[in-house]
């Protein structure tokens, strides 16, 4: 009776979701009242009724405070890219000529660095706007722009790794690293893929080309590994792409100065984001100055939020400047702002007090324990599938991760598997299938006005779940032989 009741509100989040009439935030309502119910009744049993107003205070408070680190990146950066729309700085050029140095770098550098600094698809946008300028069209853009997920652990300045992290029990470095790891397999199976989406767009890759192409992508991933260590996991995805974007401009396009300036002046507001993350994560005394400066924590298992040091504050300052030198109207901002994060921050509101729940009441080891008895440690196997429908359904790795998180860190535990890596292969299963969401490819669909069915879209995009997937998959069997 109890596993039924631990097992009801996870099932009815992912039937809902799947069923395709309830949106995620409808979805998890239904899903935080299951568990408030279902919490209730496991913990009267278990503790008595007294125990009940302590668990929803703490819980309650936990969750708001975990969810506010989130919502702060999600509106700011929404903030954010609304003043460079109000700029009018992402219409920057013409038809450039084709090319696939200039192919890669958009779809593993510039659409990437985009979700990085703002997420929640704002990088695919700007994805299939730059493969319009490079005259693609059609079925090809949208595959090739679902490239810019390609990096998503640490989308939205990793909102999700963090959110993941912390229901695990991990700093979010420590997650971001396992995670980094995991990414170099995945990219290895996205470029193989990427070279034949490519040739099917009509980029004819030389082998010199598949050459530099897994060059730098091994640079690339070299770099992210390195933020992660000697950084702060938020800008572990943004430094490094800007970083090979400013060198891979500098290599392919040799800019005059009058082209250099123009490329500055057009990307201003990103470069000096770039700088400002940069300069706090990685300069010690200003970091040391900033991460303590009225840092507020109330609760010991979860992240400080300092004011000044928090990206949110890098996003909304020099987006304020964005809109005072274009002369543009705030209030407008602040409004399409309002329009556009709302539903994305009450879907994290719900998903992340829904996981505080889940573990406060034990639901979790429930769930858990009752996977170790039917498939002993066999059960790790479910990890990356319950991660991949997750990412699937959800379209974000905060709400995911919020969703599972408890549930495979628990069954771990159980079956004295090392958490940290289970942790990370949820991660990073569950954020790479979120380019796969129908959030995402219904999106690109209709801004590329594709008069094509789901299922001829997914009978085209579907091989883009197999890199994370197998990456999972293969993780898992090396943790059960080394266990």
């Amino acid at each position: 009776m109890t596993t039924t009741l631990a097992l009801l509100p996870l099932f009815l989040v992912l039937g809902l979701l799947a069923s395709g009439r309830a949106s995620a935030l409808a979805a998890g309502l239904a899903g935080l009242s299951a568990t408030l119910a279902a919490s209730a009744i496991i913990v009267t049993q278990q503790q008595g009724a007294a125990a009940l107003v302590g668990l929803f205070l703490h819980e309650t408070s936990a969750g708001l405070w975990l969810s506010w680190h989130v919502i702060a990146i999600i509106a700011a950066g929404m903030f954010f890219h609304r003043c460079q729309q109000a700029r009018g700085a992402h219409a920057n050029g013409g038809i450039l000529e084709a090319n696939p140095r200039r192919l890669w770098s958009v779809c593993f550098l510039l659409a990437p660095f985009a979700e990085s600094v703002t997420g929640f698809g704002v990088g695919y946008i700007i994805a299939l706007a730059a493969l319009r300028r490079l005259g693609l069209g059609g079925m090809s853009a949208l595959l090739l722009g679902l490239y810019s997920q390609s990096l998503v652990p640490w989308g939205a300045l990793a909102t999700g790794t963090t959110v993941g992290a912390t229901l695990a029990g991990l700093t979010p470095n420590q997650l971001g690293l396992s995670s980094a790891l995991l990414q170099i397999p995945i990219h290895v199976l996205y470029l193989a893929l990427y070279w034949r989406f490519a040739r099917d767009a009509g980029f004819a890759t030389s082998l010199a080309q598949k050459l530099d192409d897994a060059l730098w992508t091994t640079l690339l991933l070299a770099l992210v590994w390195l933020f992660n260590f000697y950084s702060d996991v938020e800008i572990a995805g943004a430094a490094p792409t800007a970083l090979l974007l400013a060198v891979r401009f500098w290599r392919d396009e040799r800019p005059d100065a009058a082209r250099l300036r123009s490329a500055l002046h057009a990307n201003a507001p990103y470069v000096a984001l770039t700088l400002a993350l940069c300069a706090t994560r990685l300069v010690p005394p200003l970091r040391d100055f900033l991460k303590p400066l009225w840092a507020m924590r109330p609760f010991d298992n979860q992240p400080a939020f300092a004011p000044l040091y928090a990206p949110g504050f890098w996003l909304v300052s020099i987006g304020v400047v964005v809109v005072f030198l274009a002369r543009a109207s705030i209030g407008r901002v602040l409004a399409e702002t309002g329009r556009g994060a709302w539903r994305s921050c009450a879907v994290t509101l719900v998903f992340v007090v829904m996981a505080e729940f889940y573990v406060g009441s034990g639901m979790a080891t429930q769930v858990a324990e009752a996977l170790r008895s039917v498939a002993g440690r066999d059960a790790a196997a479910s990890v990356p599938l319950f991660a991949a429908v997750g990412g699937f359904l959800t379209g974000g790795g905060s709400a995911a991760n919020a969703m599972l998180m408890p549930m495979v860190t628990a069954l771990a535990q159980a079956i004295a598997v090392d958490p940290a890596w289970i942790a990370a292969v949820q991660n990073s299963v569950c954020t790479n299938l979120t380019m796969l969401s129908p959030i995402r490819v219904s999106m690109g669909a209709a801004i590329l006005a594709l008069p094509v069915s789901d299922a001829v879209l997914y009978r085209r995009a579907w091989p883009l779940a197999l890199p994370p997937l197998l990456a999972g998959f293969a993780a898992i069997l090396v943790l059960l032989a080394r266990a």
